[in-house]
């Protein structure tokens, strides 16, 4: 027996050292199947990569400006000059990689605020991050001019002060995570009160920039913008991923998360911040894209479960591909590419959550 027990520890230790994969080693029937489990999943993924790739390169190729595959790799390898050359780098690239970020960024914001306030409702749009981005850019439209600086640095404002005040809300008053939530409807309905008075007070000219802005369109985009948003999103990415765990334990319950050793209180509110400053940047540059962020993470819930090592990089994949094919969509119906990617997410997300709702009851 004694033996028998010093082994166990031995091989305990030794299993302890070893990193995860080291399971594959080890024999038996439940290995297997957690083994095969895995591998489902990951094809799983690689399955929605390669459908973004592929719709990517149709999305390239297709347009007013028809554009054949060989012709598009000339361009990519820099071999081939011309007009062609001026669509793929200046128009279409920029458009295909802002809506593949963007679309990451906002799915995985509505994921991490689903997460850390424990409502499937919560999303950008639900806290009053999106409608506050609005008002900031409706002010600075027609109060100071229709300037790209000042409506984006307003709007990212707007955005980022309608978290503030939730958090605020949250920690003084010690509001749950349902109240938070209606706190966010109740800051969305301001914010959109004060939007309408702007416009009021906006002329004929002012009022179309402010409305076509509310629309959402990741046409207007460059690569600057591309690159410091895509920076952030990586960056918060990064965060949840290191924190998987910690929103596992949150999952299960607050007391439980606080008995296996997570700070609820402060992961809740860097979370928060964190994910807030995604979409607060990606509506400040791209306007309001309504219900990715709310309908990405549930499509990953029903493929993946709840286990957020999982969920984030399907919930991000997810999001690039509604987005990217919302707006391929909309250039499709529309040659010219003048229907803006908020109104074709609309009309998609309404339908989709109130199937998914469906679904869930039954």
């Amino acid at each position: 027996m004694l033996n028998l027990s010093m082994n166990a520890k031995v091989s305990g230790s030794q299993n302890d050292q070893r990193s995860f994969p080291s399971i594959a080693r080890l024999p038996g029937p439940m290995t297997e199947s957690f083994l095969g489990y895995v591998r489902g999943k990951r094809n799983r993924l690689l399955l929605l990569v390669g459908t973004t790739v592929l719709l990517a390169v149709i999305a390239v190729t297709q347009g007013a400006y028809d554009i054949d595959l060989a012709h598009l790799l000339a361009v990519l390898t820099g071999s081939s000059a011309g007009p062609a050359d001026i669509v793929i780098w200046k128009i279409r690239l920029p458009r295909i990689v802002s809506a593949i970020v963007v679309g990451w960024g906002l799915s995985l914001s509505g994921l991490g605020i689903q997460s850390l306030l424990k409502n499937p409702l919560g999303s950008p749009i639900t806290l009053g991050i999106s409608h506050g981005a609005a008002f900031g850019a409706s002010a600075a439209i027609v109060f100071l001019g229709q300037k790209v600086f000042p409506v984006t640095v307003f709007a990212f404002a707007g955005a980022m002060g309608s978290t503030v005040v939730i958090m605020m809300l949250a920690g003084i008053r010690r509001l749950s995570p349902e109240a938070i939530i209606l706190s966010g409807v109740a800051l969305s309905s301001l914010f959109l009160s004060a939007t309408v008075l702007v416009q009021y007070l906006a002329s004929d000219t002012q009022l179309a920039v402010v409305v076509f802005w509310t629309f959402g369109d990741v046409a207007r985009s460059s690569w600057t913008e591309i690159g410091l948003l895509s920076a952030v999103v990586v960056a918060a990415t990064l965060f949840l991923v290191h924190h998987r765990w910690d929103l596992n334990a949150m999952a299960v319950g607050e007391e439980t998360a606080r008995g296996l050793g997570v700070n609820v209180q402060r992961l809740r509110l860097s979370g928060m911040l964190t994910v807030a400053l995604m979409a607060a940047l990606a509506t400040a540059f791209y306007g309001i894209i309504a219900f990715v962020g709310l309908i990405g993470p549930h499509i990953a819930k029903r493929l993946v479960g709840g286990d957020h090592g999982l969920l984030i990089p399907f919930s991000a994949v997810i999001g690039a591909l509604l987005l990217l094919a919302a707006d391929t969509l909309g250039r499709a119906m529309i040659g010219s590419g003048a229907l803006p990617v908020g109104i074709i997410t609309s009309f998609m997300g309404a339908p989709m959550f109130l199937y998914l709702l469906i679904r869930g009851y039954r």
